[in-house]
Order: structure tokens, then C-alpha cells, then sequence
């Protein structure tokens, strides 16, 4: 993965950081937070969204790993992260309360960083390095911007 080394060392510090960040300011209203379980799946997803980008943009930078081991670890990891954000989409799905709107946009955005990981592995493991690699970037970003979204509206959805 050597011309993205500088892009995944950048990401490996940025979503250890921001994950870090995140539990930090969970932390201060965790009391309210856990009596919504689906406010408690959502930070999960986040929280797993930015584990993802950390896990693949680090094992980018492991010398001599080959393409396959590459892909595989990619897809798996796809498939852990996107088992938080089923569990967040079936407890938002759950939760009636007239002040939970938009569930669909809500649960989907959870789905969006497992996906283009998935994407990615799938591209890496059939070859297309480069088309991967790229699919791996874009995850990487929309980790960051998915998971300052869910956090910052949970944050707000706890207070209000």
C-alpha cells in the first residue's frame, strides 16, 4: 500500500482521536444516554464506524501484507462493524416515540462506513487494488464525517 502510507498514518492518529473524543463526551450524559438503548446502539455504530477506519488504514501500513490478507480483514471487519449498526437500525426501528424521526435516514447512516469497506474488500480481494485502496480512503472519511454526525445528534437528542 505504499503511496497511501502518509493517508493512513494521517487516519490511524485522526479516528484513534476522534473515537477517543467521542466516549469522552458520551461519557458526560452516560446516565441519560443508556436509558435510550437506541441512542446507546447509534454511539455504538459511530464508535464502530471509527474502529473500522483505525483497523484498516492500520493494517495499510503493515509492511509486506499481502492483497488478499488485505481484502479479507477489510470484508470481516465490514461485517463486525455493520453488526452495530443492525442492532442501532432494530432499536431505532423499536423506539416510537414522537420524538424519533427519521428513522430511516437515521438507521441508514450507520450502514454507509461498513459499506464502503465491504466494497472495498471485495474490489481488493478480486484485484482492483487501486479501485480498493480508493473505496478504502473514501471509507475512511466517511467515518470521521458519520461519526461526528450520529455523536453530535445524540448528544443533542440526550438533551433535549
Amino acid at each position: 500500500m505504499g503511496d497511501w502510507g502518509d493517508f493512513n498514518l494521517a487516519l490511524v492518529g485522526a479516528t484513534a482521536a476522534l473515537a477517543g473524543l467521542v466516549i469522552v463526551a458520551a461519557s458526560v450524559n452516560i446516565a441519560e444516554i443508556v436509558k435510550a438503548p437506541a441512542l446507546t446502539a447509534r454511539l455504538g455504530t459511530a464508535i464502530s464506524s471509527l474502529v473500522l477506519a483505525l483497523v484498516v488504514s492500520a493494517l495499510g501500513l503493515a509492511p509486506d501484507l499481502g492483497d488478499v490478507v488485505y481484502g479479507a480483514v477489510a470484508v470481516l471487519a465490514s461485517l463486525i462493524a455493520a453488526t452495530f449498526a443492525v442492532d442501532a437500525a432494530r432499536r431505532i426501528a423499536a423506539d416510537r416515540s414522537p420524538l424519533n424521526r427519521l428513522r430511516g435516514m437515521k438507521s441508514v447512516l450507520g450502514f454507509l462506513v461498513p459499506a464502503a469497506y465491504a466494497v472495498g474488500g471485495v474490489l481488493v480481494l478480486s484485484g482492483a487494488v487501486a479501485a480498493g485502496t480508493a473505496a478504502f480512503a473514501f471509507g475512511a472519511l466517511l467515518s470521521i464525517v458519520v461519526a461526528l454526525m450520529i455523536s453530535w445528534i445524540v448528544l443533542v437528542e440526550v438533551l433535549r
